[in-house]
């Protein structure tokens, strides 16, 4: 059988057994033998595409490429071809990937003469030495050109933080004076605390969504699969590497239907330097985001974006260690879900518990929100706060929405939300990716700050307009979606003071009989909250670690009260952080784990990580 028209130039240079494999195992996944090749890293690409270069008697370029003024980069970057600057024997510069190989071939014949050659790196990099302001500054504030209602800047300024803040204190205190007005103010403080424990309450019987059964079966077969971009935004973040690309090579998915683009910063020479060390085949992509403000995750996320070949994008953080069919089912839950369910969460799992009391406090509470209460959610179909990582889309909705708020500093709540906005619903994938938690305090403060000033600025964001929002969403998830945003910090705001009552009110007994009715359900509520509470915490933590089969940690589940005393610690120091710097984003640092549940963060060589991506799929004979 003839080879395909993409790869058969290759003719000479590379095996016949290596280009045989590959038109045999791209014929099996219904896709091109150009993919396969570059993908499986049987030819390097600069190999590949000066072999292309010498069939179409043209140039390849690998130098500095000039690029023409007036340089469009999402259209280059679609197209896969650039023009070049006047004073250039040829007029375009092209970088051609998967079918329109072989159609430039063939259309090579009929032209006067055919375009300089490049790979798709180097063309990409092109752009962005061309375009990088433009990138940097689309990647910053799209959103808030094409949807200024959604965008966050500009956030509250101080005069409102101001007013917030001294209703607050206002109402701190009147609850604390022995009045009728401040009575009926703490029965309204505990009825509001009471809905937002009756949603973590009732998560409780909601079963876990049923995952796809592992037999190959279930599974969407390779032909079938969409090809899938994964995106992975690093800042300093050399540690993890090799034990990043190891997990990422592991994935079992076609590795011609794999987009994986790690992000990095411009100033970030360490981490760049780390991922030279480790030869990646094709499907693997460094991409460095032109230099910007402001150097944020979600930034990087959207220089990306027009990047992404995916039907279904993925973001990980840069610890994440996946199971293995991660993607394989996720795309099996979209190809079964209806349209409207344009995300699929993820359950995150804390791993390093052995490095201390905070760390495996840190997993109970992961356990009781993304075993509990996402698939809940998930099965309510109301808007759920995204968890930042783990989190799969249709990739044609990302973009419909701008991807994310790049000032936000809890991007994935807002995008979750917007994504209810819009219509959209998020599903829950039973699949686990398993995280590093920080193990000193200081470093759980600043991370959990930076969660709950996110919220603070989703929920000023979109309730700009609430009753906007309140007809876009509905009743029943308006309600959900200010018990999950805004909810989450007023009661971690209020959390001493509404559980403190409670606990003096078992201590000194009931008020005596003339002290009236309204002290009367006063106290009684005070019960009921902290009653309420307790169970709210509890229960939920009980029911994850049941779930994750983690009796031992069940012994801890009591500790996590005092546990949420510093989470109101952290909301606290949010609401300072939120007047004082409001789009600041309090790096997490990883690669500090000494101890890992499952191995899964077990710490391994560079080299090991090169092995990684290519056992799996060994090449009969590398060329290039």
């Amino acid at each position: 059988m003839p080879l395909p028209a993409e790869i058969a130039f290759l003719a000479g240079r590379v095996p016949p057994a290596t280009l045989n494999r590959a038109a045999i195992l791209a014929r099996h996944l219904g896709t091109d033998a150009a993919t396969v090749l570059l993908n499986e890293g049987w030819i390097a690409e600069d190999a590949f595409y000066r072999a292309l270069a010498y069939r179409l008697d043209t140039e390849f370029l690998d130098h500095a490429i000039p690029l023409g003024d007036g340089l469009r980069h999402r259209q280059a970057v679609a197209a896969g071809a650039a023009p070049l600057a006047r004073g250039n024997i040829r007029k375009l510069v092209a970088a051609p990937r998967g079918y329109a190989v072989a159609r430039l071939i063939e259309a090579a014949e009929r032209l006067e003469g055919p375009p300089a050659i490049t790979s798709p790196t180097r063309l990409r990099e092109a752009i962005f030495a061309q375009c990088g302001r433009a990138i940097a500054e689309e990647a910053a504030d799209g959103l808030a050109r094409h949807r200024p209602e959604w965008s966050c800047r500009p956030g509250p300024q101080t005069v409102d933080l101001t007013l917030a803040g001294l209703v607050l204190a206002l109402v701190v205190l009147l609850t604390r004076l022995p009045t009728l007005t401040s009575l009926v103010l703490l029965a309204l403080i505990q009825a509001a605390m009471l809905a937002l424990l009756t949603v973590r309450l009732a998560a409780v019987g909601i079963a876990t969504t049923e995952a796809p059964e592992s037999a190959p079966d279930a599974l969407l077969p390779d032909a079938a699969l969409p090809t899938y971009t994964v995106l992975v935004a690093l800042f300093r973040e050399a540690a993890v590497v090799p034990r990043l690309v190891r997990a990422l090579g592991r994935i079992d998915y076609p590795a011609a239907k794999l987009d994986i683009k790690f992000l990095l910063e411009a100033e970030d020479a360490e981490t760049l330097a780390a991922f030279r060390a480790v030869p990646l085949p094709a499907r693997f992509e460094v991409v460095v985001v032109p230099d910007g403000q402001p150097r944020t995750k979600p930034r990087a996320l959207n220089a990306a974006l027009p990047l992404a070949r995916g039907a279904h994008l993925v973001v990980y953080d840069a610890e994440d260690v996946i199971e293995p069919d991660q993607l394989r089912r996720a795309a099996t839950l979209f190809a079964q879900a209806p349209a409207s369910t344009a995300c699929l969460q993820g359950h995150l799992v804390i791993d390093n518990q052995g490095d201390g009391l905070l760390p495996r406090l840190f997993a109970i509470e992961y356990a009781a929100l993304f075993e509990v209460l996402g698939p809940a959610l998930a099965a309510w179909r109301v808007p759920t706060p995204l968890g930042g990582t783990s989190t799969h889309f249709r990739t044609r909705v990302l973009r419909a929405l701008h991807g994310w708020d790049s000032w936000n500093v809890t991007e994935d709540a807002d995008l979750g939300l917007r994504l209810a906005l819009a219509g959209y619903h998020v599903g829950d994938l039973p699949s686990a990716t398993y995280e590093e938690a920080p193990k000193h305090l200081k470093a759980w403060l600043r991370q959990r700050t930076r969660w709950m000033k996110g919220f603070l600025q989703t929920s000023f964001t979109h309730g700009r307009d609430p009753v906007a929002a309140w007809r876009r969403l509905g009743p029943v998830e308006s309600l959900c979606a200010l018990a999950l945003l805004p909810g989450t910090v007023v009661s971690a705001l209020f959390y001493p003071f509404m559980m403190g009552p409670g606990l003096v009110e078992l201590v000194l007994g009931a008020p005596g009989p003339d002290a009236g009715l309204l002290a009367h359900a006063t106290h009684a509520g005070a019960w009921t909250v902290f009653l309420g509470g307790l169970m709210a915490i509890l229960i939920p933590g009980f029911v994850g670690c049941h779930r994750r089969g983690w009796r031992d940690l069940m012994l801890l589940v009591p500790l996590l009260p005092l546990y949420f005393v510093l989470v109101s610690l952290a909301a606290w120091l949010a609401v300072i952080e939120l007047a004082r710097h409001p789009h600041r984003w309090n790096k997490t640092e990883h690669g500090l784990s000494r101890s890992s549940r499952t191995g899964a963060l077990g710490r391994r060589r560079a080299a090991d990580a090169t092995a990684a991506c290519s056992a799996p799929r060994p090449s009969p004979a590398p060329a290039g």
